[in-house]
């Protein structure tokens, strides 16, 4: 009795799924390097940031640099120059190959509708050897919150602190000056403006009032 011959089997569409996978990666490969090209041409972009959210938040990282510097008998400094809060145009590109020359130019122009902002202050009434300690005192306290802080110094004594809070989005800076003086300000990165908020002839924000550590209120 002869034997029936066994059906064939259906080919097994490995060589499909091969060449879809090698397409896919093709695709993806072509949209990596489209993504690249547009970084190299254009630079980096700028986040968009509400000014007044971003000067809120100085206010208060600056209000805890104040609490770290233990300095609860020092009085405001009403008339201290830069005093305020401030968002305007004063940034430029650092980046991409269309605006290589603003990055040479030894005065490149400030990118419409891109601000930084800077809260300012300074306290007086400050003995050298009181600021001193003060700052030593606030590195140690926001280092033990996770904050990164640095000294700097001169001539053997110290004269400025630089703190960022854990997760970064600002900077706040202490500096001794002659007279008792002990200047506070804090910046924040370069930000685009979000859309119906824009800048006065002088390429500045219209913010809030500046919010002062609680002490120094009144």
């Amino acid at each position: 009795m002869t034997r029936a011959a066994p059906a064939p089997t259906a080919p097994r569409p490995y060589g499909k799924v091969r060449a879809f996978c090698a397409l896919a990666l093709a695709v993806t490969a072509l949209a990596a390097v489209g993504l690249w090209l547009k970084w190299a041409w254009e630079g980096d972009s700028f986040p968009v940031a509400d000014p007044a959210v971003t000067a809120d938040r100085l206010d208060g990282r600056a209000g805890e640099v104040y609490d770290a510097l233990g300095l609860p008998d020092a009085h405001l400094d009403r008339e201290w120059p830069g005093s305020g809060v401030e968002a305007e145009e004063d940034c430029y590109w650092t980046s991409g190959l269309s605006h290589l020359g603003d990055q040479l130019s030894d005065s490149p122009p400030h990118v419409k509708g891109v601000v930084t902002v800077r809260t300012e202050w300074a306290l007086k009434g400050i003995t050298a050897e009181a600021g001193q300690s003060a700052l030593r005192r606030a590195r140690t306290r926001l280092e033990r919150q996770g904050w990164d802080a640095t000294t700097s110094t001169a001539a053997g004594k110290v004269v400025s602190l630089e703190a960022t809070p854990p997760g970064g989005g600002a900077t706040v800076h202490v500096r001794t000056y002659p007279r008792g003086r002990l200047e506070v300000f804090a910046t924040a990165g370069c930000t685009r403006l979000p859309e119906g908020v824009t800048t006065d002839t002088l390429g500045r924000v219209d913010l809030p009032p500046q919010r002062l550590p609680g002490r120094l209120r009144g």
